[in-house]
This record gives structure tokens, C-alpha cells and sequence, in this order.
């Protein structure tokens, strides 16, 4: 009997996953793939702007320290997102992601359990709209879920606040 076949969304996911390994974040590690013409174009992990200290190095996270809910006071975080650095270094090597995906994987980094259906933050949604990004997929309990930026811009306050 042959193996089942991964989709391509399932695909890229892992592909996602596997890239949140590097995630310097203490409390959560995701990782970003960017596809487009079924070519990955770009990738990304949540850490600190190049060249400055990480939190899993420094041993310590001020959102954790000021006991801030996950989801709010992201302005205090050391770290640049998975998505908003793929689509970052997507722009630093000259490449367009308009029109392209973008896998994203998550974790808790405490326990490694997978964050499923986990929608984009407020700021990373932001992003993948100007970015012209068309489809966001992410882990679920069935498989995958999508998002479509499309419909974070209908007007309606809450497409861009919270959770």
C-alpha cells in the first residue's frame, strides 16, 4: 500500500514548521514560507532585528516579565515576526511576493504543541495585505486552514483587531 501523499499546502507547511525550529522567541516559535508558482520565494522565523541580541540568548522576555497577555503590547517585543521577516527577506534579495502564500507554522515554545488555525497578529496582517500576499494557510485539527487578506480589508474594525 503507498504512503498518502502530502498536499502542497500540507507540503509547505512542513516546510513552515521545520523553519520555526530556528525561532529565537521564548513563548512562541513560528516559522513563514512564501510561495508563489508552486517555488518557495522566501522564508522567515520570529527573532531580534539582525545583529541584535535574541531572547532565547539573553535568557529573558520583557512581555513575560511585565506579564503582558499574548496578542498585546507587541511594541515591547524584541522580535520581528515569522511573516513580516519572509516577506522582509523576500524584499531584500529583489523578489516579489505579490499574488504569492504564505505558509505559516506555530508552537508553543514551552510544550511544542502546535498552534492551530492561529490567525496573523494585527501587525503581520498589515503586512501581508500591502504585501499583495493573496492566501495565508495554516495548521488545523483537520489539516490546513486558509485566510484570505482580502477579506481583513472589508471595513469592519474587527478584521484588524484582535484574535
Amino acid at each position: 500500500m503507498a504512503e498518502k501523499r502530502p498536499s502542497k499546502d500540507e507540503y509547505y507547511l512542513d516546510f513552515a514548521r521545520a523553519i520555526s525550529k530556528r525561532a529565537t522567541c521564548l513563548r512562541r516559535k513560528f516559522g513563514a514560507v512564501i510561495v508563489r508558482d508552486d517555488q518557495i520565494i522566501s522564508c522567515g522565523y520570529c527573532g531580534s532585528p539582525r545583529g541584535a541580541p535574541n531572547c532565547i540568548d539573553i535568557g529573558k522576555c520583557l512581555r513575560d516579565e511585565l506579564k503582558v497577555p499574548s496578542g498585546e503590547r507587541y511594541e515591547l517585543c524584541r522580535s520581528v515576526h515569522a511573516e513580516a521577516n519572509a516577506v522582509i527577506n523576500a524584499a531584500r534579495s529583489g523578489v516579489s511576493v505579490l499574488g504569492g502564500t504564505i505558509y505559516v507554522c506555530g508552537e508553543n515554545a514551552e510544550d511544542g504543541e502546535t498552534l492551530n488555525d492561529s490567525m496573523p497578529c494585527q501587525m503581520c496582517r498589515r503586512v501581508i495585505i500591502n504585501s499583495g500576499i493573496k492566501r495565508v494557510v495554516v495548521p488545523s485539527e483537520q489539516g490546513t486552514h486558509e485566510y484570505f487578506p482580502k477579506d481583513w480589508t472589508n471595513g469592519d474594525e474587527v478584521s484588524l483587531n484582535g484574535y
